[in-house]
């Protein structure tokens, strides 16, 4: 995983076990990895992966068992979803407008290329 200086990385690793739940590659229910397979995985301090996944306990998007290990929730996908949904509304989406804005563009331009972006994402999760 390739990490970006403009954000932390326990909120880029919690938007990356965000994604893996959202395409269910991590399923509501089972298991997910432990703080060591995931910091092994991401080559990052383990004590990174705990504040991510502390994060998502908050949000209720992942649940400890002690002794057992961290799951996704039972309604993991709607939580991860609000989750995103809310960062996305409140960090991202103004600073698109600001380039919408500045470059000039109407949102309605951008419209054609989300359909075919969308497109693509179904075609590559077929």
């Amino acid at each position: 995983m390739k990490f970006r200086e403009t954000q932390s990385i326990y909120l880029q690793i919690a938007d990356f076990v965000c994604e893996k739940i959202l395409l269910k590659d991590w399923p509501p229910g089972d298991r997910i990895p432990s703080v060591r397979e995931l910091a092994v995985q991401l080559e990052v301090n383990p004590n990174t992966i705990m504040k991510t996944y502390e994060l998502l306990q908050q949000e209720k998007i992942i649940f400890n068992q002690r002794g057992i290990g961290f799951f996704a929730a039972n309604d993991a996908i709607q939580q991860a979803t609000r989750y995103r949904r809310d960062w996305f509304v409140e960090k991202d989406l103004p600073q698109v407008f600001r380039s919408l804005f500045l470059l000039g563009m109407d949102p309605e331009e951008l419209k054609p290329l989300y359909l075919q972006f969308k497109k693509q994402m179904r075609n590559k999760n077929s």
